[in-house]
């Protein structure tokens, strides 16, 4: 079981409860899953798909959907059903070893890092997170990059305000900015 995972269920729990004022333990939002996506857009060679899907495979540890377009738009020579975007959802256990490898390897190794945004949050208790560059992660070989591959992390919770959400992740460590 990931370290995050425990250090949640023993310690992160019982902070969370007096911090928020829940009676009950069920009360305490906790993280539901993480989504990971990337658009990749008409890319007229089948190259990019592929090494987007090898370098999310590798840093998640699961094989990603392919999202394909919903709608034909011609200003974009876009055709319903052409692959446009890769998308992975994380639960359990690899949720939380991706999230230890996200904060304690990856976000550190980012250039100029002062933390990430609070900004991020939707109303809804759900957190967004852009990075520009994936060769972030250790699990990435520099030299086998040919294209830059951006991605969108989105922590859902199962806490009902922004202020919530942002405490639980706040105790998982995440660095945000002051």
């Amino acid at each position: 079981m990931p370290d995050i995972k425990n250090e949640y269920k023993d310690k992160i729990v019982a902070s969370l409860k007096v911090k928020l004022g829940c009676e009950n333990v069920m009360q305490v939002p906790r993280l539901t899953k993480i989504v990971i996506s990337t658009g990749i857009g008409t890319a007229k060679e089948k190259d990019t798909f592929n090494d987007a899907r090898d370098q999310i495979m590798l840093i998640c540890g699961q094989r990603p959907v392919t999202v394909k377009s919903r709608k034909n738009v011609a200003n974009f020579k876009l055709r319903a059903g052409t692959p446009v975007g890769l998308m992975v959802t994380l639960r359990g256990n690899r949720m939380y070893e991706f999230l230890d490898r996200l904060v304690n390897v990856a976000l550190p190794r980012v250039r100029d890092f002062r933390g990430i945004s609070p900004k991020g949050f939707d109303g809804a208790g759900n957190y967004n997170v852009g990075l520009d560059d994936l060769s972030i992660f250790t699990e990435i070989d520099l030299d086998k990059v040919k294209y830059q591959i951006g991605i969108n992390i989105a922590f859902v919770t199962s806490a009902r305000k922004n202020e919530e959400a942002f405490e639980l992740l706040k105790e998982l460590r995440l660095p945000f900015a002051s």
